[in-house]
């Protein structure tokens, strides 16, 4: 039973007019390009969470900052860091580049700091959320796209009646059961689009709110060190 369904639905699709085939090609690819977005974005953004609470821990377990920092510079060169380790660095870089070349004033170095890990922050945002308007537009575009493919297909199968001396229910069925499966690949690829956007873009924007946070601390810590540093001089 299962296989002659999916037969007839297959003959749907191959005896729909060119237009409407087009439509549900367009479909498909829209479906299959936001299912492996879904999939690439899921794994990017856990190892993301992942790895901000690991750092975290290390961050806070008391260790030397500047270890750590070397630490982190063996790993980047074998691959990228990203995430909230890389706020640090870039926050750590500035302060230590800022320390070597003497300068005294506090409210300087740390304007320094703060535009260095802004700058930071506002590239792992770039990634947490990338993907997500492609998403957005197969969510709200496809149902739209799927009801022109459908629309078209039962105009043509109403076009066809004139060369008909009696309409019946069997004459004008086919042609609608074609029209109607571009409505239905619409829809399926429209909602695990929407579902997959209202997620990522939640996750994304809690870890966001995680990475400011820890910047803030971070900014309070290096805050803090700059005036230790300028008081001893």
């Amino acid at each position: 039973m299962a296989e002659s369904e999916s037969l007839s639905i297959i003959s749907l699709i191959i005896n729909a007019s060119l237009l409407v085939q087009l439509v549900m090609l367009l479909l498909f690819m829209a479906s299959v390009v936001s299912w492996m977005m879904i999939l690439q974005r899921g794994h990017y953004q856990r190892q993301a969470k992942n790895s901000f609470h690991q750092f975290e821990k290390k961050f806070w377990s008391g260790g030397d900052l500047g270890q750590l920092y070397r630490d982190g510079n063996q790993r980047a060169s074998t691959h990228p860091i990203d995430g909230v380790e890389n706020i640090f660095r870039e926050g750590f870089k500035e302060f230590s580049r800022q320390r070597q070349q003497g300068r005294s004033d506090p409210d300087v170095v740390m304007e320094g700091i703060q535009r260095a890990m802004r700058v930071a922050l506002a590239r792992e945002e770039e990634k947490l959320e990338a993907n997500l308007p492609f998403l957005a537009s197969v969510a709200s575009v496809s149902p739209y796209i799927g009801l022109f493919g459908t629309v078209w297909g039962i105009m043509n199968s109403f076009r066809g009646l004139a060369n008909v001396h009696q309409a019946t229910l069997a004459t004008v069925a086919p042609g609608i059961s074609e029209a109607l499966v571009a409505t239905a690949m619409g829809l399926f690829a429209a909602i695990p689009a929407v579902l997959a956007y209202n997620r990522y873009s939640a996750n994304a924007e809690s870890l966001v709110n995680n990475y400011e946070t820890f910047a803030e601390e971070f900014t309070a810590y290096l805050h803090r060190q700059v005036h230790s540093d300028s008081g001893s001089r």
